[in-house]
């Protein structure tokens, strides 16, 4: 009972009732909605030696249109989360929502999340409504995040082509990952990892193909070495893929349950034991440092 999940997701029916209202009947093009509950959450902990899990919200967020109801519904999402963590702080920590591209309420709730419902930080989606990290209207959330030295899980979500470019296949099977490199890159590129070194960005899922990243940046960016040398200072989670980022040392375990399904969660961690090597007291010990909140019962 030693590894730290830091990417697992977790639904309540009030959150999927407003999905599903305003039309995410299949979100991302999955074929429905996972069920979750804490028991079958706590199931999966114990089957696979997962002592601690970080809980988020995962795509499609919670802003489907309408400012008010997206910050009510973020609200609502992360006080029930924080229920969770207050009830079980030996097994659950939670990262909050945020209602972008709402930006004031984006700001008011990292606040209250972060003061008042003691997340361990917060999850943003690679775009919100087409606005990518590196757009100028998001730096005073960065600016603010940045003070805080606040851990953030950069989530894939769909890309806003993707009717175009998905062939209506589920978009996490690929277009996530494109939208991980996609969202990291404009990080780079716009400055945003230069001006706010001290926010700690998760990439969740795209870790494994972030060296691809940085060896075009390398070669076909103006100062392309230093543009790549920023990627070392991001934190990644294994993900879905199973395989462990090469060149990169911090690394943290993520599952992506309820979203990915138990029979996947136990196929990743199979393919990584399979590897070899301590990944997991090194991924938890990671944990330990990345969130600085995890119980010393999950630090191994």
């Amino acid at each position: 009972m030693t590894l730290v999940d830091v990417h697992a997701h977790f639904l309540t029916e009030e959150y999927v009732a407003a999905a599903v209202r305003a039309g995410h009947l299949a979100p991302d093009g999955m074929p429905g909605w996972p069920r979750w509950s804490v028991s079958s959450q706590l199931e999966l902990m114990d089957r696979h030696g997962i002592s601690r899990a970080v809980l988020s919200v995962s795509s499609p967020g919670v802003h489907f249109g309408d400012d008010v109801r997206a910050r009510v519904l973020a609200r609502r999402v992360n006080e029930a989360a924080a229920g969770l963590a207050a009830e079980r702080p030996d097994r659950f920590g939670f990262l909050a929502a945020l209602p972008l591209p709402d930006l004031d309420g984006a700001l008011a709730e990292t606040g209250h999340a972060l003061d008042q419902l003691a997340a361990s930080g917060v999850a943003v989606l690679t775009n919100a409504a087409g606005r990518y990290p590196g757009d100028p209207r998001l730096e005073p959330l960065w600016r603010f995040l940045d003070e805080r030295e606040a851990v953030v899980l950069l989530h894939p979500t769909s890309p806003p082509n993707w009717r175009d470019v998905a062939l209506d296949r589920p978009r996490p099977l690929m277009e996530f990952v494109f939208e991980g490199v996609r969202a990291v890159g404009d990080l780079v590129l716009s400055g945003v990892l230069t001006r706010h070194p001290r926010i700690r960005f998760v990439v969740g899922d795209a870790g494994s193909v972030l060296p691809l990243l940085a060896s075009r940046l390398e070669l076909l960016a103006d100062d392309g070495a230093r543009l790549a040398a920023q990627l070392d200072r991001l934190w990644v989670d294994l993900g879905t893929s199973g395989l462990w980022p090469s060149g990169s040392e911090q690394v943290v375990y993520g599952s992506g349950f309820c979203f990915t399904p138990a029979a996947g969660v136990a196929r990743q961690l199979s393919r990584l034991d399979r590897a070899g090597g301590d990944w997991r007291a090194t991924t938890t010990a990671n944990a330990a440092r990345l969130l600085g909140d995890v119980p010393l019962a999950a630090r191994g």
